[in-house]
C-alpha cells in the first residue's frame, strides 16, 4: 500500500470519527432538550447526497465533502440556510422556543464532546503506552545545533536552562519555544561552566522559521569523546591532556562519539588536525574552554592511541500510568493542548510573527499522519485534531458554535433576542469568512506543494 494512500486513509478515520463526535454532542444535547432534529450529517452535501436513511424525524446520512459534518435544528438558522421554516409559527420542538441557557448548552455540545474526546484518547494512550520524553537536566552534554540556530546565538555544547524565565523540563519544549513565539526570547544557557543570557529578536525566529532552518534545530550530544589518558606515544606527542573532549576531526564539527569514530574511519594512516575542547584556568583563576587543535597520527585501524572516560549515554525517561493515574495526566495533557493551541490561534493575527503564512489546510493536516500505520501515533494526532476542533469552533465567527454562543450569551445579558433577520445576514457573512479561510488555508497547501 502506498504511502499516500495510508496517509489519506488514516485522515478520513480520524476526521470522520472526529466529526462524528463533534455533530453527536449537538446531537444529543438537542434530543436531552426534546428539540427535533431533522438532519445528522457526517460531511456536507451539497446538490447531492450519496447514502441518507430517515429514521423517525431524523435523516441520517453521508455527504461527499469533506470538510465538516453538521447537525440541523428545527427552528434553527444554520448552515442549511432553511429561513422557511422561520416564516412558521413557533413549536415547542423548535430550537427558537427554549430557554436561552438550553440553547447555548446544545451550541457548546460538540466543542465539549470534541475536549472530552481528547481527554479520553490522552488518558488511554498513556494507559496503554506510558509515556517518553526526554528531561532537559539529562542532556548532561550539552546540545548541537545546526547553522540556523548557531545565527541565533547557539554554540554546540550549550546546555539550555530557560527560556523567558521558564525553566525547561522537557527537551521538546525548547523548540515549540522559539518556532511559535510572538516576541523576543531571552534563553539563559550554560556555556564554558559560565551562565549567559542570549536576546533573540522576534525577527531572526520567523527568519528561522520561514527558511526552515527549525528543521534539525538542536539534538543532544550523545556519548561525547572525553580523554582520560594517552596511551600511544603518537597521542602523547600530540598533546592529548586528560578531560579533553574531542570535537572535530579535520574541519568536520561532530557532536557524538560515534559519529568521530566514523569520521577516524575515514582517515585511517593519515595524520589529522583534531580538536578538542580544554577546560583551563585564566591568570584571574576562572575557568575558561579553549579549542585546541592537535596534529594526531591515525593508525590503519581508525585508532588514536587514548583511553577514554566513561560517559553516560543521554536516554529518554519512560514513565507508566496506571488506570487511575493515568486519567488525570491526560486531562492535564489536553489542558496543555489547548493553552498551546490557542497561543498558536492568537500568534496568527500578530502580523509580527508571519504565522499566517503557515495557516495550512487538508493537505497540511494529513502530512503530519505517519508513512506507516501506527496507532500510537495515530491517536496522538486525532487527540490534537480533536483540540483543533474544540478552540477553532470557539471562534465567535457566525456560522461556528462560538458565533451562535455569542449571540446567546448576547440575549442572556441583554434579555434581548436578535431578530430572525439579523441571524441570516450574520449566517451569510460567517459562512463568507469561513469559505475565504478555507481558500487561503489550502491555497498555501498548494502553493507549498508546488513551490
Amino acid at each position: 500500500m502506498s504511502v499516500i494512500l495510508i496517509k489519506v486513509i488514516q485522515f478520513f478515520v480520524s476526521l470522520s470519527l472526529l466529526v462524528m463526535i463533534h455533530e453527536f454532542g449537538h446531537y444529543i444535547a438537542a434530543r436531552i432538550f426534546k428539540i427535533r432534529v431533522e438532519k445528522f450529517y457526517i460531511f456536507f452535501n451539497p446538490w447531492f447526497t450519496p447514502y441518507k436513511k430517515k429514521i423517525g424525524n431524523t435523516e441520517y446520512g453521508v455527504g461527499w465533502l469533506p470538510l465538516g459534518g453538521y447537525v440541523s435544528l428545527a427552528g434553527m438558522i444554520d448552515e442549511s440556510m432553511n429561513t422557511e421554516q422561520m416564516k412558521l409559527p413557533p413549536q415547542p420542538w423548535e430550537f427558537r422556543t427554549k430557554p436561552a441557557w438550553q440553547r447555548l448548552i446544545v451550541m457548546l455540545a460538540g466543542v465539549f464532546m470534541n475536549v472530552v474526546l481528547a481527554m479520553i484518547i490522552y488518558s488511554a494512550m498513556l494507559f496503554t503506552w506510558g509515556e517518553n520524553y526526554l528531561e532537559n537536566k539529562s542532556v548532561v552534554h550539552g546540545y548541537a545545533f545546526n547553522d540556523a540556530a548557531k545565527e541565533l546565538g547557539f554554540e554546540d555544547r550549550d546546555r539550555i536552562l530557560s527560556i523567558d524565565g521558564k525553566a525547561i523540563g522537557n527537551a521538546e519544549e525548547i523548540g515549540e519555544m522559539l518556532l511559535i513565539a510572538d516576541s523576543n526570547r531571552v534563553v539563559e544557557v550554560v556555556r564554558n561552566r559560565d551562565t549567559i543570557s542570549l536576546n533573540i529578536p522576534l525577527e531572526r525566529l520567523v527568519a528561522m522559521r520561514e527558511s526552515g532552518g527549525y528543521k534539525g534545530m538542536y539534538s543532544p550530544i550523545q556519548m561525547p569523546m572525553i580523554v582520560d589518558k594517552a596511551t600511544y606515544e603518537s597521542a602523547i606527542e600530540a598533546g592529548y591532556m586528560q578531560g579533553d573532549q574531542i570535537i572535530a576531526v579535520g574541519d568536520k564539527r561532530l557532536s557524538s562519539g560515534e559519529l568521530i569514530r566514523k569520521e577516524l574511519m575515514e582517515h585511517k594512516g593519515e595524520t589529522v588536525d583534531i580538536t578538542v575542547l580544554r577546560y583551563q584556568t585564566d591568570t584571574l583563576n576562572r575557568v575558561v574552554a579553549t579549542n585546541v587543535v592537535l596534529p594526531t597520527a591515525i593508525n590503519n585501524e581508525g585508532v588514536i592511541g587514548i583511553e577514554l572516560q566513561s560517559v553516560e549515554p543521554v536516554v529518554k525517561t519512560h514513565r507508566e500510568y496506571g488506570f487511575w493515574e493515568s486519567i488525570p495526566a491526560g486531562i492535564s495533557m489536553a489542558g496543555n493542548e489547548i493553552a498551546s493551541y490557542w497561543n498558536q490561534l492568537k500568534m496568527v493575527i500578530n502580523p509580527d510573527t508571519k504565522l499566517y503564512k503557515e495557516v495550512g489546510g487538508f493537505l497540511s493536516i494529513g502530512s503530519v499522519f505517519p508513512d506507516a500505520w501506527d496507532w500510537q501515533h495515530f491517536w496522538r494526532i486525532t487527540a490534537l485534531i480533536s483540540i483543533m476542533l474544540a478552540v477553532m469552533n470557539l471562534l465567535p465567527i457566525p456560522g461556528l458554535d462560538g458565533g451562535h454562543a455569542l449571540f446567546t450569551l448576547w440575549e442572556l445579558i441583554t434579555r434581548r433576542k436578535p431578530s430572525d433577520k439579523f441571524m441570516e445576514v450574520m449566517q451569510w457573512i460567517g459562512l463568507a469568512l469561513l469559505f475565504a479561510l478555507l481558500i487561503y488555508a489550502n491555497g498555501n497547501d498548494i502553493i507549498k506543494l508546488f513551490g
